[in-house]
């Protein structure tokens, strides 16, 4: 009982607070010559979530602008960070020239001495058929 008498005085508070009066008197002069008052009331109830459209839409370009500064930010990092791999990259593709091309020297250096070493095999081997076969002959 305590809970709905407390509710229905919360009810009453709130709807006098967001009801609205207006009075409005009115003098009229019959044709007799005599005056007549009229007194209207106009009450009005409030609703007392008004939304103001103009701080929503303040709120919103607030709102916009930071996730186009937020999404800028993001793009330059991430040019940021395409430049370094790319520029990481280029220098990788120079160093892996440059051994390949290492390679290639110091290979052909080893082909050249093998060729070399085959040549002075191959003539000791002349050298040594020419002994035997005097030998031989003899």
């Amino acid at each position: 009982m305590k809970k709905q008498i407390l509710a229905a005085i919360v009810i009453s508070v709130f709807t006098v607070a967001c009801t609205k009066s207006t009075t409005k008197t009115e003098q009229v002069e019959n044709p007799d010559g005599s005056t007549t008052t009229t007194t209207t009331t106009t009450t009005t109830t409030e609703t007392p979530n008004v939304v103001d459209s103009a701080k929503i839409s303040n709120a919103k370009e607030d709102v916009k602008a930071k996730v186009d500064e937020a999404g800028n930010k993001i793009d330059a990092a991430a040019q940021k960070a395409k430049d370094k791999i790319d520029a990481t990259a280029d220098k990788t593709k120079k160093d892996l020239n440059k051994a390949g091309q290492d390679i290639k020297t110091e290979a052909n250096k080893v082909g050249q001495d093998a060729k070399e070493a085959a040549k002075k095999g191959a003539s000791k081997i002349e050298e040594a058929a020419k002994k035997v076969k005097e030998d031989l002959s003899k």
